[in-house]
C-alpha cells in the first residue's frame, strides 16, 4: 500500500476503486472482489462498509458529487452581486464536474441498468436547481434582476452550463472550436445582461 492510500480511509478507497474500474470495465464488468483488491483491501470489508455492489456505487455518487459543495457555496461565498456570483457557481461546478468525470460517464453509461440509479444521480442537479432558483428568487425580491421566473432562469443557466461540459466531455468533437473558459466567462455576461432589470 502506497502512502497515499494509507492516508485515505477503507470506505474511501473502496469508493474511488469502485469509480475507477466501473468506467473502464462498465458497472457489470467488474466484481466486487476485483473493487476490494484494487483498493487493498478484502471483499469482506467491501460488504461489511456497503454491503454490494451497487450500494457502492451510490454511495460514491453520495459522497463525490457536487450538491454539498454547491450548498456551501451558496451559504457562505455569494456576495450577491450578479456576474460575480454567477461566475463564482459556474467556475465551481465546472471544477467539481470535471473531478468526477468518471462519474458522470458512468451515469451516463449506466443509466437504466440499475434499479433506482437514475433517481440517485438526478439528486444533485435537482438540488442545484433548488439552490440556483433561490438564490434568482432573491435577487429578484432585492430587486436586483427582472423578477420574472427565478426557477426557468436556473433551469436555462444549468441546462447551458451541463450542456458545455458534455462538449468538453466528448473532447469537443461536436463543437471543436469552442473552449471552456471563454464560454464559462461569455455565457455569465450574456445571462447576466439579459437579466438586468
Amino acid at each position: 500500500m502506497n502512502s497515499t492510500s494509507s492516508k485515505i480511509g477503507s470506505s474511501d478507497r473502496l469508493l474511488l476503486s469502485a469509480l475507477n474500474l466501473i468506467a473502464e470495465k462498465g458497472y457489470n464488468g467488474v466484481t466486487t472482489l476485483e473493487i476490494a483488491t484494487a483498493a487493498g483491501l478484502s471483499e469482506k470489508t467491501l460488504f461489511r462498509h456497503f454491503g454490494s455492489k451497487q450500494k457502492l456505487l451510490e454511495a460514491a455518487y453520495d459522497r463525490y458529487h457536487y450538491a454539498e459543495e454547491m450548498k456551501k457555496l451558496f451559504a457562505e461565498k455569494l456576495v450577491w452581486e450578479l456576474e460575480t456570483d454567477l461566475l463564482l457557481i459556474t467556475k465551481t461546478y465546472h471544477e467539481i464536474m470535471n473531478r468526477n468525470r468518471k462519474m458522470i460517464q458512468i451515469s451516463l453509461k449506466e443509466d437504466g441498468q440499475l434499479p433506482g440509479f437514475r433517481e440517485r444521480t438526478q439528486k444533485h442537479p435537482q438540488q442545484l436547481l433548488e439552490f440556483l432558483t433561490d438564490y434568482f428568487t432573491t435577487m429578484a425580491e432585492q430587486g436586483k434582476i427582472i423578477p420574472d421566473n427565478p426557477e426557468l432562469h436556473a433551469f436555462s443557466f444549468m441546462m447551458m452550463q451541463f450542456g458545455a461540459f458534455m462538449n468538453d466531455l466528448d473532447s469537443q468533437t461536436n463543437y471543436s472550436s469552442i473552449r471552456l473558459e471563454p464560454f464559462v466567462l461569455e455565457s455569465v455576461r450574456v445571462f447576466t445582461r439579459a437579466l438586468q432589470p
